[in-house]
């Protein structure tokens, strides 16, 4: 686990990738014989990102500006081993439903909301604001599987590294 400071200002894309390298290269450089994955994920309305709410208010504020609306949810990855690293950028469109107070209020009171981006997690009490997706449902869960096998086909036969 990485003690970064996560950025939230700039492009959505930039954010989580940068994000996933500061991760990633933080613990590279306590193990540095290890193969290390940094993964970030941001929360982008009409190109704004949204991280993680800092309180119950701020995530009231996020969630009814996602309400009714399509938004990204963009991951970053970097894989690090020695002096080499490797990135990809991963998206997944959520539409959320339009929010009832009650189905809102309800969200809220779970607090599932904490340390998420957008302040929702859809493979929990989440999945009840999320109206349909497109694309990789991991994505939106906060590891996109099938993007780091793309990056790195080898992780499926074996622990080869980067190599």
């Amino acid at each position: 686990m990485s003690d970064v400071e996560e950025r939230e200002q700039g492009e959505p894309e930039e954010i989580a990738l940068q994000n996933a390298r500061d991760k990633a290269l933080a613990v590279a450089e306590r193990y540095p014989d290890a193969l290390v994955l940094g993964v970030d994920t941001v929360v982008s309305l009409d190109g704004r990102p949204y991280g993680k709410p800092a309180d119950v208010e701020a995530a009231r504020a996020t969630l009814l500006a996602l309400s009714g609306h399509r938004h990204l949810v963009i991951s970053g990855l970097c894989l690090a081993e020695a002096d080499r690293t490797l990135t990809a950028v991963a998206r997944t469109a959520v539409s959320f439903r339009a929010l009832s107070d009650e189905l809102l209020e309800w969200y809220l009171e779970s607090e599932e909301w904490r340390e998420r981006a957008g302040g929702y997690a859809i493979q929990g009490r989440g999945a009840a604001l999320v109206e349909s997706i497109e694309g990789d449902y991991l994505g939106v869960v906060g590891l996109p599987v099938a993007a780091l096998i793309d990056l790195v086909p080898d992780l499926v036969s074996g622990p080869q590294g980067l190599g």
